[in-house]
This record gives structure tokens, C-alpha cells and sequence, in this order.
């Protein structure tokens, strides 16, 4: 794997603002690097065993037998895909949106609910194979972090130290999140673990775009199938560039680990 030296450089982008359309500078296996210390990497394909799950989840996911939230958004695309998608009565492109939580939810005391609880999907019995291969994926992708960023792995598992096991999704993250077409305005998560690194497992078919803009580094990683990107998500702004279908099925799937602060220190 080659190694990227992330450099900051000025730019204007706002937490909120929609991410445009850019073309990936960032396309082959790579660790990335800020400050002469290792903070994540980025594999154009997985370990065979990894994709064989993420297959399985994806497949799972877009069933009607997982749980979801479900919206429906006009997207801003190329002519060409527009004029290969269906559209509203307004003449708009419209595609299917959708999003599942499993493991942890943090307490959110705006929704009158000052408690932590774990995702209701979890009791869904034709949910489970949809569970077990996200859970196994969880697992295979500590493992790969472990042989990558060794230093990063240890750091995380004693991030994690006083996170009570009913609250970890896998062994060192709390929460994952799998999103369909879904492209994120520009946002840093701040609730995550700080020192600690996400995991974005991407499921891409018929589609471009799709891909993570992070402007500090003004690095767009382009996510294709079956890839992964290890990264700190606390540490910058960034954005999810819309995703274009370049047929009619096209779509992107981003299934997600995460660990969130609000558990570190809750009882078991």
C-alpha cells in the first residue's frame, strides 16, 4: 500500500452545505497519513471473506425482510441519468432512500428518551441474517485494522476499555449504520470516540459518485464496490458527493461501524 501525506489546505466549505460532484483523486491502496503518524487507509477490494459478507449484508438490506427508514429525495445528477431514472410529477429525479441502525442508539433527551437503548431491529427475527453478517463484518474488519494500523487497533481497544460489552458492535464499536443512496451534506462526527476510526464498507452498483470529500486535505476518495475506508471521523468536515445511477438499478449501499462516546463509562 502506498502512503499519503494528508496536507491541509484552506478552503471555504461549511457544516451543512451539500458536497457537488468531484471526481476522486484518491483511487488505489493507500494509508493515509497526518502530522508523520498513520490515521487510516483505503483498499479498492476487501479480503474475498469480507466481500462475500458484504454481499450477504447488502443482498439482506435491500430485502423486505430488514427494517428500515425509509425517504424519498430528488437527487441533482448528469442528463443522462436523469433521462435513465423515473421521475415525480414536478419532472424531478427521484431514487429511494433508505437507512437501518443496529447496535447502540445513544440517549437523546430532545426526543424525550434520556437513556441509551440498543436499535429494535435487533428483535426482528428476519432481521437476524442481516445482524450476523454485519456482525461478522464488524469482526473481519477489526482484523484487517489490527494488520494495517496495529498501533490504531490497540489505541482503539483501550478507547474501549470502559465501553460495557452490551453496548459494543463487534469489539471496538458501539453502533453500525447501513445507508442506501444516501449522500451526507458536509458534517463531522462529533458524538464518535475521539482517537478512535470509523469503518465505511461501500456497495456500489450501476452508479458513480458516491464518493468521500474531505476538504482539509481536499481528498476525494473514490468508494468503489466492495471497498473500505478506514477513517477518523471526528478529526475533519467532510461530505458524501451525490450519487449519480448511470442505469435504472444503480444505486450505492454504505454500510457503516462507528463508536460513539456517548457509551465509554455507562453501566453493563
Amino acid at each position: 500500500m502506498k502512503i499519503i501525506d494528508l496536507i491541509e489546505v484552506k478552503h471555504n466549505r461549511k457544516m451543512g452545505e451539500v458536497c457537488e460532484y468531484i471526481e476522486p483523486n484518491v483511487t488505489d491502496d493507500c494509508i493515509f497519513y497526518a502530522d508523520g503518524e498513520p490515521i487510516g487507509f483505503y483498499m479498492m477490494k476487501m479480503p474475498e471473506k469480507m466481500c462475500k459478507l458484504a454481499d450477504l449484508a447488502n443482498k439482506e438490506f435491500r430485502s423486505d425482510r430488514v427494517p428500515k427508514t425509509v425517504m424519498s429525495r430528488a437527487t441533482v445528477a448528469t442528463k443522462e441519468a436523469y433521462d435513465l431514472m423515473k421521475t415525480d410529477k414536478s419532472g424531478k429525479q427521484r431514487v429511494d432512500q433508505y437507512s437501518t441502525i443496529l447496535g447502540g442508539i445513544p440517549p437523546k433527551a430532545q426526543f424525550k428518551r434520556p437513556y441509551p437503548n440498543l436499535s429494535s431491529v435487533h428483535s426482528v427475527k428476519s432481521a437476524q441474517t442481516f445482524i450476523k453478517a454485519m456482525l461478522l463484518l464488524a469482526k473481519e474488519s477489526e482484523k484487517l485494522i489490527k494488520e494495517i494500523l496495529p498501533e490504531q487497533y490497540e489505541k482503539q481497544v483501550e478507547l474501549f476499555k470502559d465501553v460495557p460489552e452490551k453496548w459494543r458492535f463487534g469489539n471496538i464499536f458501539t453502533s453500525s449504520i447501513s445507508n442506501y443512496n444516501i449522500p451526507a451534506p458536509f458534517h463531522r462526527d462529533a458524538g464518535n470516540i475521539k482517537g478512535a476510526v470509523n469503518v465505511i464498507i461501500c456497495k456500489k452498483h450501476n452508479s458513480k459518485g458516491g464518493d468521500l470529500h474531505v476538504p482539509d486535505y481536499n481528498a476525494t476518495i473514490g468508494q468503489q464496490d466492495n471497498s473500505i475506508l478506514v477513517y477518523p471521523a471526528w478529526r475533519n468536515v467532510h461530505g458524501v458527493t451525490p450519487i449519480i445511477p448511470t442505469f435504472e438499478d444503480g444505486y450505492r449501499n454504505s454500510l457503516v461501524f462507528y463508536p460513539l462516546k456517548a457509551f465509554k463509562g455507562l453501566d453493563s
